[in-house]
Parts: C-alpha cells; structure tokens; sequence
C-alpha cells in the first residue's frame, strides 16, 4: 500500500469538505489515488444520501436567479434550520439555480442528471448530504422566458424563506421589482379573475350566498351582498387587482399600467407551505 502524504489528504480535503478521517480511509482505499479516492467518496455520499432519504425536509431555502432573457425560482429543502446559514448549502442552492438557467431542464428529474463539478447535480446534492449529515431535496422550480421587450423583478425576503419572482410586458426593471416584493407581502393566488376555474368561482358564489342568506339578510338584496363581496375577495387573492402596496389609490395592474407595462407572470415560494 502506497503511503498517503499529508499534503494529499490536505487538497482532497479542501476539494471535497469531508472529514479528515474519511479522506484519508479514501486515499488508504485507493492505494494513494486522489481520483479513485473521489470515487469512493462519493459512492459514500451516495449510500449517506440513502440513509437520509427518509428523514423529513421542512426548512431550506429559496432563490432566484437570472441570466438574458431566463429567470428561475428554485426552493431546496433541508432538515434544519441551522443549515440554512451553512455557505455548502447556499452553494449548492445556487449551482442548482444556474445549472437550470444553463439548461432549461423540464421536470426535477431533469436537473437531478444535469452535469455539475461531482458528476451530476444528483451527485452534488449527495456530496453536500455526507459533508452535513442532513437530508437535502429539491422540492420544485419554475423557469421563466421573457423577449427583449420584457423584464424580470425579483425579490428575496426573511434571508431565503419567501421568494418572488415576476415577468411583464413593457414597463422597467424598477417597476417589476417593487411587484416583485409586493407579490412577497402580499401572497397573490392568481394573476386575474381570468384564471380561476368556473367550479372555483361557482363554489365560492354558493359560499358567500350562504352566508349572506345565513345572516339573515333580505333574499331579493342577497345578489347584489353576494357581488360585493366576491369583488373584495377577487381584490384580495388576485394580484392585478390587489391594491398595491407602495399606492394603495391604485390596483397593481393599475401601478403596472401606468408605467407602460402589463402583468405577465409572477411565482411565489414560501419555506413550509405545501
């Protein structure tokens, strides 16, 4: 068996973050050699990453992050709340937020076999996994495409527990950014009254004049009761007509409208929701 200098075990530490002790069980393992003592490494991240695959993730971290005309909203989730400070994980959080930018993958499958320093992203997340003893997971991303025309606001609030990311037609990047952190305070479902389902609005309909009909109010004034308050709930789950928070004279598509520009997209990640 070759003897293992310190200076090897010394780079392989620095490159890979493993503890000492494993570095130099790797290197005794490959006879002395730094490439096959990775491989080893990372088939033990592997067999770590699947002694941990059960263990609950309901903290982590979300990010976006954007490149041209591309934007992605990442969340990465983690056991504990400690993790969240660690500068491996935040690492890790933006390679995967720039392996998607670079590839466009389509599902989270996808980004798992993407190519990364380690192999694979897959192989990153495991290498991450055996340095902190915690399971990591990619729980979801959306990637957004915008034209020349366009632009991308973004905001990250509460150190990576709340993100927002928002496209308009038109308008600036000023612009897109304060609806970027109105969407993050103010937690819109939908874009419009346009994109809620018949049976959603039938349903919500039948609730209100339920309870209108409830409170003993008048049944030929229950209609017009039933109208206002499905518009003051429409103002309060759908972002263009919430009033925005910086003008509150004005809606949001309003606000986005008067800066020559119209809403076009927006996602929000919380830590914890489902």
């Amino acid at each position: 068996m070759a003897k293992v200098s310190f200076a090897q075990i010394k780079a392989l530490r620095d490159e890979t973050n493993v503890g000492i002790v494993a570095v130099k069980k790797a290197l005794d393992a490959a006879n002395g050699d730094s490439k096959k003592a990775m491989d080893i490494l990372r088939k033990q991240g592997a067999k770590k990453s699947a002694t941990k695959s059960n263990n609950k993730t309901e903290n982590g971290l979300v990010n976006v992050a954007t490149k041209g005309n591309f934007a992605v909203i990442v969340e990465v989730n983690c056991e504990t709340d400690t993790l969240t400070a660690n500068s491996d994980f935040k690492g890790l959080v933006k390679l995967i937020s720039d392996a998607i930018l670079a590839n466009q993958p389509k599902t989270v499958d996808d980004v798992l076999k993407l190519s990364s320093k380690d192999g694979t992203i897959k192989d990153s997340m495991n290498h991450i996994i055996q340095i902190t003893h915690e399971n990591i997971k990619l729980k979801r991303f959306k990637l957004l495409k915008k034209t020349d025309d366009d632009h991308f606001g973004a905001y990250v609030h509460n150190g990576g527990q709340i993100a927002s990311l928002v496209l308009l037609n038109g308008a600036d990047d000023n612009t897109a950014e304060n609806v970027a952190m109105h969407v993050a305070a103010m937690d819109p479902t939908y874009m419009s009254s346009k994109d809620i389902s018949d049976k959603d609005m039938a349903h919500e309909t039948a609730e209100l004049k339920k309870e209108a009909l409830n409170s003993g109010k008048p049944a030929k004034i229950v209609k017009f009761i039933v109208k206002g308050r499905m518009k003051k709930h429409l103002s309060q789950i759908c972002l263009a007509d919430q009033q925005f928070v910086m003008d509150d004279k004005k809606t949001v598509a309003q606000y986005v409208a008067s800066k020559k520009g119209k809403l076009a997209a927006f996602v929000r990640y919380q830590i914890g929701e489902d």
